[in-house]
């Protein structure tokens, strides 16, 4: 990872279904809460590994479903690939590690020899690993009896069984600890070891993140069974391993506080920005804030008042310009004064939040940011590429920023691209 030239304050590596993402939210507000902490606190100097079951195909799918931000690492199919940054980039050398003493034929010849096991979807058969439905009654025997015959075959493999009903049957060297073991190994080296690292899950498959040494856990309160089961047996006396109160990522949100690992207030749970501590203000910090009011105003969650729209006006340069995506530029006090007429227009649904976010320092006082600004409104998603200039107000960031300059595009595949009536 060549994001950051010094070691990240802070690496969280969470699962996604049930950890992550919550599906029995469907407001989903605790991804939300987490994403808008994540990019307003951590995303400047700290990584962020999303850790799966899911094939590269049902992780995509699930980007389009969930409001989920963009790590800067993902480990897919539990712990058999991983890949780097937005264009997910594999990394060979894994693949090489992986390849030993592992034969995905030999495995599908034993497998069918055992009629309990039924072959989940061709998606989610990969060149490391090969998936099956079993009966949870059923697991135990069956995993007993086709370790014995792998073995025999002269295959060195691991059989992981989550969720009581998914079997994943992978290379021994590989897993979701294998491969984040993988990943601090490779950060050692490179001297870029992170500060901490939090490791999040619900299920069996996630058990192995715990046992790496030295890294903080939190199992969310809705952890299953199984991965609470393997917790007692070998992790109890671990005060690095927490079972959280909360569910999914407010989950991991409570971990952040209780391991005293940086900010755990998210802005989403502030009523308004003065609520901010002032030395947790970064550019980052203002894009949430500032795109927060905007999603609160037009679902009328905030005081509809001329008052409200000069203090927004307040922190824009009176000759600041906005360049619609369209490519129609108006200045930056006219489309804050055209707000008015969209107060509440979008009472139900709408939600607002940031991805990506980038700063870079081009002067003294003056920052160059770029992000992804996501709408969710029903099922209709729109997303600009936006890049704003940012100056700060006084010598010390404490004091706020200025913004300068709006300039948004289309990203590629939105599907938005004819509207003309957008806002910021």
């Amino acid at each position: 990872m060549d994001r950051l030239n010094n070691p990240a304050r802070l690496m969280i590596v969470s699962d996604l279904d049930h950890t992550m993402v919550d599906h029995h939210d469907s407001e989903n507000l605790s991804l939300l809460r987490f994403n808008a902490l994540w990019e307003a606190n951590y995303r400047h100097d700290s990584l962020l590994v999303f850790s799966t079951g899911r094939s590269p195909t049902l992780y995509k799918q699930l980007r389009k479903e969930k409001p989920m931000l963009t790590p800067d690492i993902t480990i897919m199919s539990v712990g058999t690939e991983i890949t780097y940054g937005n264009s997910m980039v594999p990394d060979n050398g894994w693949v090489q590690f992986l390849n030993q003493k592992w034969d995905k034929n030999i495995v599908m010849e034993e497998t069918r020899k055992f009629p309990e096991l039924k072959l989940q979807s061709e998606t989610e058969q990969r060149p490391h690993k090969v998936s099956f439905y079993v009966d949870k009654d059923k697991a135990r025997d069956v995993m007993r009896a086709l370790s014995e015959q792998l073995e025999k075959r002269g295959l060195d493999v691991k059989i992981i069984y989550s969720g009581g009903m998914d079997l994943d049957i992978l290379p021994q060297g590989a897993g979701k600890g294998q491969a984040l073991a993988y990943l601090l190994k490779k950060f050692k080296a490179e001297g870029k070891l992170p500060n901490n690292t939090l490791v999040c899950g619900d299920s069996g498959n996630d058990a192995e993140l715990f046992s790496i040494p030295d890294v903080y856990g939190v199992m969310v309160s809705n952890a299953q069974e199984e991965l609470l089961q393997w917790h007692a047996e070998n992790a109890k006396n671990n005060p690095k391993i927490i079972h959280a109160t909360e569910r999914c990522a407010s989950g991991i949100i409570q971990a952040i506080g209780q391991f005293s690992l940086g900010p755990n207030t998210s802005p989403r749970d502030l009523k308004c920005s003065s609520e901010c501590k002032m030395e947790d203000t970064n550019p980052g910090h203002e894009i949430v804030k500032f795109y927060l009011f905007y999603e609160r105003w037009r679902r009328a969650e905030v005081e509809n008042s001329d008052q409200s729209l000069e203090k927004l006006k307040a922190v824009c340069y009176p000759s600041g310009v906005f360049i619609h995506p369209s490519g129609v530029e108006r200045p930056l006090h006219d489309c804050i004064s055209a707000m008015k007429n969209c107060y509440g227009n979008k009472r139900k649904g709408l939600r607002v939040w940031v991805d990506r976010v980038s700063s870079a320092q081009i002067s003294s006082d003056t920052w160059l940011v770029k992000f992804d600004k996501w709408e969710l409104s029903g099922e209709e998603w729109q997303c600009c590429r936006t890049t704003v200039i940012l100056r700060s107000r006084a010598a010390s960031l404490s004091d706020g920023f200025t913004w300068m300059h709006v300039h948004q595009t289309w990203l590629e595949g939105s599907g938005a691209k004819n509207q003309t009536n957008w806002l910021f």
